[in-house]
């Protein structure tokens, strides 16, 4: 089964993560996949845009743990900076249309999104410092400038869950509605009308003064990650986690 589906609609890309039933863990085929079709989407004159979605009751629960612990790949070339610098770099709208949990990466990708939708009941959470880890995806640099210092340290540091209304009010989403695709697909098709070079043009001034310092900041938590990753702290963290899990099942 494709665990990253793929649906042409329109000028609109749609990529849907699919893996239910595993609450749509991330491993590192599927970043692979995603960057992949994001590059492609990139140089596709016929995409005007791409939506992010996906199947079952969340959107993501974050990187598959035993995944990346049974294939750690942490180099500036692996699937995972691969995704990330895939996004960062996206000349054309991106849009995601979120729901349930969105853990981690499932809600640091969200900050380099242009327009981002979410169904009322959306839980958010990145709980890097819980798991013995650093914040990744250029988020140490994105949630503090996007939301302010305080309010980003009492969220990194405690690990805490937040509401989408929450996020809405921090700016870190758009709208907040029960059919967060619709939303989401109805920018993709509004935006999709518009002049497609002033667009392109368009983002890439909103993002001219921190494109190239984000890209730094990705490189240097992309290490500082690694490093936590091997720490007996994080190996620690992580066991306490699996075994929530397990109790939980």
């Amino acid at each position: 089964m494709n665990q990253i589906l793929d649906q042409i609609q329109g000028p609109v890309l749609r990529l849907t993560l699919n893996r239910a039933e595993k609450k749509n863990a991330i491993t590192q085929e599927m970043y692979q996949t995603l960057a992949d079709k994001i590059n492609n989407a990139a140089g596709d004159f016929s995409i005007r845009a791409v939506v992010i979605d996906s199947n079952g009751d969340s959107f993501t629960s974050g990187n598959d743990i035993n995944d990346f612990a049974n294939n750690p790949q942490m180099g500036e070339n692996s699937p995972v900076f691969n995704f990330l610098f895939a996004i960062h770099n996206f000349p054309k709208p991106l849009i995601a249309a979120v729901k349930g949990r969105a853990v981690g990466i499932g809600t640091t990708m969200l900050l380099h999104f242009d327009y981002v939708t979410a169904n009322p009941d959306t839980k958010f959470s990145m709980p890097f410092v819980s798991l013995g880890l650093v914040a990744e995806g250029g988020s140490s640099y994105l949630f503090p400038r996007l939301v302010g210092h305080a309010k980003a340290s009492e969220i990194f540091l405690t690990g805490r869950t937040f509401s989408a209304d929450e996020a809405m009010q921090m700016g870190v989403i758009n709208r907040v509605g029960e059919n967060q695709l619709e939303l989401a697909m109805e920018f993709a098709n509004e935006v999709s009308e518009q002049p497609p070079t002033a667009v392109i043009n368009t983002k890439a001034l909103l993002k001219s003064s921190s494109h190239e310092a984000l890209n730094q900041v990705i490189l240097a938590e992309g290490e500082l990650f690694k490093m936590a990753t091997e720490s007996d702290e994080a190996q620690i963290a992580f066991m306490n986690f699996l075994a929530k899990k397990s109790k939980v099942k």
